[in-house]
């Protein structure tokens, strides 16, 4: 399979991509087909890290992203020695995490014809950060291709996305991303389940095509409608859903952490012969300690992550209640839950139903913000107990 098969339901980003990458390595390259930045944008769950990836391990075959040689399978794991996949594991990127890519980018590529920097979320530089980024993509490096990743071209300073090339990703079909996990030898019956349930997100679909584990914390999740039934289940729930996505969270990091120590302690001599292992720690004190806050700072963001998306999990639960209260005839995302939300939808008005979607929707944002995430679930939790639906949605719901 070449690499665009990852990419799910995207034929004409797919399409632009893959003639870029069959111009980058032709001698007689179409006129505009390359160019040295791209901006690719999308909704979360649209893939658009997933067709970053896929471009840079294009640029870097021989054959155009054929997805089964070396160049390929390196360049999609990330060990690919021209290729930077840089994901944020903070809230925003500094200005000094900026010169760090920069200075990358003025590396000559060592195998392929391109050295290729693919920045996710770009939308979290700060405005520092962006301005250093800025000069490298004004006077690019020969050899050198950016790949910048975010929701939208308006989160990103209007100077670089004027000196960007972009294409905009869109929420796959469910049916886009079933045969895609079917494509990995998943099969039709879970894959149309994790499509649907995962509201199009290629990577929440595979999650919940592939390990139990996430298909439990779905059910738990998607209990908590039930089990709102006064201030005190509010509050406990709450403190539930933030020990879950801290667990979640450091369950995801430790593999990672243990080696990111591993490696800095090799670094600083650790198993030389003659160098105790206590000596390699105080000389390693300080950069352990960066490298401790660092770690702390990522396992924040991955609980807010975590937390995003069992907000996204309820979010999809009270769609379909509303679907069933106002006849609307669509698709549920939950069918295995179809007796209960009819249950729901029975018993409760549509205005508290759009009320707490409404409410669901501003707790995700504040999760992109400062706000703490205990503050945040426990103000969602009241919110969904005690509804406040605003008086125009009352008024178009009584017309």
């Amino acid at each position: 399979m070449s690499v665009w098969s990852r990419v799910a339901g995207q034929p004409k980003v797919v399409a632009e991509l893959d003639a870029a990458a069959r111009a980058a390595g032709s001698s007689k390259p179409a006129d505009g087909a390359m160019t040295h930045a791209w901006l690719i944008t999308g909704p979360p769950g649209s893939g658009r890290s997933i067709a970053a990836e896929s471009f840079a391990a294009a640029l870097v075959c021989e054959q155009a992203g054929c997805g089964i040689c070396k160049e390929c399978r390196e360049a999609l794991a990330g060990t690919h020695p021209d290729v930077d996949l840089e994901r944020s594991t903070t809230f925003s990127y500094s200005k000094q995490s900026a010169t760090e890519l920069v200075v990358k980018a003025a590396g000559a590529p060592t195998r392929a014809r391109y050295r290729i920097l693919v920045v996710e979320d770009a939308d979290r530089m700060t405005e520092s950060a962006a301005n250093a980024l800025l000069k490298a993509i004004e006077e690019p490096t020969a050899g050198t291709v950016w790949i910048l990743c975010a929701p939208s071209g308006e989160d990103l300073l209007p100077t670089i996305r004027s000196r960007t090339r972009h294409v905009a990703l869109r929420i796959p079909d469910p049916s886009d991303v079933a045969a895609a996990l079917m494509m990995e030898g998943v099969d039709a019956g879970m894959a149309g389940f994790a499509a649907a349930a995962s509201q199009g997100h290629i990577g929440r679909a595979r999650g919940l095509a592939n390990s139990a584990e996430v298909r439990s914390r779905r059910t738990n999740v998607l209990k908590v409608p039930s089990r709102l039934n006064s201030l005190e289940a509010a509050y406990a729930i709450a403190h539930e859903l933030k020990q879950a996505a801290d667990a979640d969270a450091k369950q995801r990091s430790k593999d990672l952490d243990d080696a990111e120590t591993e490696e800095l302690l090799d670094a600083y001599g650790q198993g030389a012969t003659g160098v105790s292992a206590a000596k390699v720690r105080n000389h390693a004190r300080g950069a352990l300690s960066q490298l401790a806050k660092n770690q702390q700072q990522r396992a924040a963001r991955s609980t807010r992550d975590a937390l995003d998306r069992y907000f996204v999990d309820l979010m999809g639960w009270y769609r379909d209640v509303f679907v069933l209260q106002v006849g609307a005839g669509g698709a549920l995302i939950n069918p295995d839950l179809a007796a209960e939300l009819e249950q729901v939808a029975g018993r409760q008005d549509a205005a508290g139903t759009v009320a707490r979607i409404d409410a669901l929707s501003a707790a995700r944002a504040q999760l992109s913000g400062n706000v703490p995430p205990l503050v945040v679930c426990e103000a969602l939790m009241v919110q969904l107990l005690h509804p406040v639906p605003p008086q125009d949605t009352l008024v178009g719901l009584a017309e």
